[in-house]
């Protein structure tokens, strides 16, 4: 059996900036597909570290990486594309490292980046995202944020 051939990445949970008393998190609609919404994410570049790698795609995908880091997953998690996309994206999929981050009082978010990943964004609240995110994710998605829910985070 061939071994699956991942994309180191990291993807970032974004606290509302009225985190603790309120709690948000930041969901984007991909603007090369309607209806996928997701966290903001991206690949990790060689020799950068993973913490490196979230302030970069942060403002490659949301114009600010203005945020503090709460908490990160301890593990990498995997999950597979769908057929047809990981034959267009060359991986089989992406070994993710996840990280919870608070958007500081002031951060302003412009997801009209010079590469524009993103045609929409709101913040909603925790139970939502499983409505909301795409379906190979949502496996991932929903063990990250029972995680730091158990936590006593969300």
């Amino acid at each position: 059996m061939q071994e699956k051939n991942y994309r180191p990445n990291v993807a970032i949970i974004v606290l509302a900036p009225t985190y603790p008393f309120e709690c948000k998190l930041l969901i984007a609609q991909r603007s090369d597909i309607k209806g996928a919404w997701q966290f903001p994410q991206g690949g990790i570049d060689e020799n950068e570290s993973p913490e490196d790698a979230m302030f970069r795609e942060l403002k490659e995908e949301i114009g600010t990486n203005d945020v503090e880091i709460i908490s990160q997953y301890p593990q990498w998690l995997s999950y597979d594309f769908p057929v047809n996309l990981a034959k267009k994206m060359k991986f089989d999929g992406q070994n993710q490292k996840y990280f919870l981050v608070r958007l500081k009082p002031g951060a302003t978010i412009n997801i009209n980046t010079p590469k524009p990943e993103f045609d929409e964004y709101c913040f909603v609240r925790v139970d939502e995202i499983e409505k909301i995110v795409n379906s190979f994710k949502k496996g991932v998605y929903m063990k990250v944020l029972k995680y730091f829910k158990d936590k006593g985070y969300l």
